[in-house]
């Protein structure tokens, strides 16, 4: 039998409005043949596009410094009974671009799947495989021991990983990666290098990216407005072409 397919997302703070929420919604929409579930977890569901399902994220007993420094919240989705949600999931960050099919992701097999932002991301062979979090799959209510470990030792995982993506890598049975195209990074390759950006706009994603991940500055919201964005020395200016037309609704 089929597994039922899920997309999450999760909006805390005031960092993201509902704005970000319904346009990754029209994306993944875009960008399924099969049917999808679209769940974002929020204290604030106001402003969500009707199609959304919304529930609040759920209570881990979090101290503000978690919810300002890595993502432990995202820990949340792990639990045995997240609202009676089953099937395959796919959690999406909201700052995250789909660009093309999203059926690959939910067709691989292994019981969680993250980005690597070693090697690839760094343009550093030598560097270790390193998980990150903005786009991950996993099977609802298969590995409820990776939630319930953080919460029976909170303060000392906290200490220990820093960050949740660490945490799951190293705490989780078993983690495997995306294949290489399918998830890029903004900053590490499209903007262009330090100085080449105040004359070109970063470059169009390669046809083979399923997916665009943007991590800190700019947001993908910078890209559609006029003026300068990013910080300084790593620098652009003006609207971007393609991500203009994503924000819009339109497909490249």
């Amino acid at each position: 039998m089929t597994q039922d397919r899920v997309v999450i997302c999760m909006k805390w703070g005031s960092l993201y409005p509902a704005s970000y929420v319904n346009v990754l919604f029209a994306a993944v929409k875009r960008n399924v043949s099969h049917p999808v579930r679209f769940v974002c977890l929020t204290e604030d569901p106001s402003g969500l596009a009707e199609g959304i399902e919304h529930f609040p994220i759920p209570d881990m007993g979090l101290d503000e410094s978690h919810w300002k420094k890595g993502g432990w919240a995202k820990l949340s989705v792990f639990g045995k009974d997240l609202y009676g949600l089953t099937g395959r999931a796919l959690f999406l960050d909201l700052d995250t671009v789909v660009c093309s099919s999203l059926e690959p992701f939910f067709e691989a097999e292994a019981p969680i799947l993250t980005i690597d932002e070693g090697a690839t991301w760094k343009n550093d062979p030598t560097a270790p495989q390193l998980s990150n979090t903005s786009v991950f799959a996993f099977t609802l209510g298969a590995e409820p021991e990776i939630l319930e470990k953080f919460l029976g030792d909170r303060d000392a995982m906290v200490a220990k990983y820093r960050i949740e993506q660490v945490y799951l890598q190293n705490e989780a049975k078993s983690v495997s990666f995306w294949p290489d195209p399918w998830v890029v990074s903004f900053k590490y390759h499209l903007r262009r290098p330090v100085g080449l950006g105040f004359f070109l706009a970063p470059s169009k994603p390669d046809p083979k990216t399923k997916i665009v991940a943007f991590h800190g500055v700019p947001r993908p919201i910078d890209l559609v407005q006029p003026g300068w964005w990013g910080q300084f020395p790593h620098m652009g200016r003006g609207k971007v072409d393609w991500m203009v037309k994503y924000w819009n609704g339109v497909k490249n």
